[in-house]
């Protein structure tokens, strides 16, 4: 807790599932299962592709980028997280909750520019798709993995900066069991209003503009598709995006709900804020892999593959 004069708490409080503790340690495997699975699915995708010299093209690199995008967010959340629900280990000091903070918001940030990227690769695949292997090269997808970095950590540096500035409350338990930008600045006692108003122009600059992007490529490509005669070939168009569109639905809708609530959930249960910020960590990070593993030929069938070659392995 801060005294009077001080800029920041020493310490917060994480907050799991108030009246739940003695069910936290079954909570911990759960959480622990739901990591698992999502540990051993990127890792899988990442595999396959590493080892596949004919899966080394853009569409693939991003679905790579995507993968090591959300290991790294499960390794941002998991040590908090397990402490937790294990340990019944709360305390957590500002300059780690806001280190915490910076890399769940720069990683949901390159997720965003990645989900972009996707969109753009399917609707020049789509809509030009004699000039698809111009347009697209490995080094341009490349570029668009630096420049996805550097957005990301350019429009997230400044927020543990800021949050420095503020005075503290001696309230100090945050809503969730990790440390997010909105929830940090909310125990403030001093004008927050500089954060408020960088944080709304932060989402708006990354998520509104990338979101409006991925619509107007699908706009573009539906368009393109209902040019198309045959109505066998427009829904084998259309099915190349069916992953892509389920992807951008496991981030954004989370993503969404945790906004609404911080934002107009002031009087909403606590639970609702816990179920919200476990939603936005341990869902996108799970479903990405088995979405592509079965929508995208060309992985599962590396994947049965590599299945079947097991059993004949472990006989010899």
């Amino acid at each position: 807790m801060a005294t009077n004069g001080s800029s920041k708490p020493l310490m917060f409080l994480l907050t799991g599932f108030p009246g739940l503790e003695n069910s936290h340690p079954w909570i911990a495997i759960s959480i622990s299962l739901m990591y698992l699975v999502a540990i051993c699915g990127n890792c899988t995708i990442l595999a396959i592709i590493q080892a596949e010299v004919s899966l080394h093209k853009p569409m693939y690199l991003f679905l790579a980028m995507l993968a090591v995008t959300d290991l790294c967010q499960v390794a941002t959340t998991l040590p908090t997280m397990l402490r937790l629900f294990w340990f019944n280990s709360r305390a957590v000091s500002f300059d780690a909750c806001a280190t915490q903070m910076f890399f769940i918001h720069s990683l949901s940030g390159m997720e965003s520019v990645i989900l972009v990227a996707m969109a753009f690769d399917r609707f020049v695949a789509i809509s030009n798709p004699l000039r698809y292997s111009l347009i697209m090269t490995n080094s341009r997808v490349a570029k668009i993995g630096l420049a996805m970095v550097f957005r990301a950590v350019l429009f997230t540096l400044p927020t543990p900066i800021l949050l420095r500035l503020l005075r503290y409350c001696r309230v100090n338990t945050l809503s969730h069991s990790f440390c997010v930008h909105q929830d940090m600045m909310k125990l403030a006692c001093s004008d927050r209003r500089v954060n408020i108003i960088y944080g709304l122009f932060a989402v708006l600059a990354t998520f509104g503009i990338d979101s409006l992007l991925i619509l107007l490529s699908y706009v573009i490509i539906v368009k393109t598709v209902s040019n198309i005669a045959s109505g066998e070939e427009r829904l084998r168009a259309l099915d190349t995006c069916v992953s892509h569109l389920c992807a951008v639905l496991i981030f954004y809708i989370p993503l969404i709900g945790l906004t609404i609530v911080h934002r107009f959930g002031e009087h909403a249960s606590p639970l609702v804020h816990i179920l919200m910020g476990f939603i936005y960590v341990l869902i996108p990070p799970m479903p990405n892999p088995i979405v592509y593993s079965i929508k995208i030929t060309q992985i599962r069938q590396r994947i049965l593959k590599r299945l079947q070659s097991s059993p004949a392995l472990c006989a010899r």
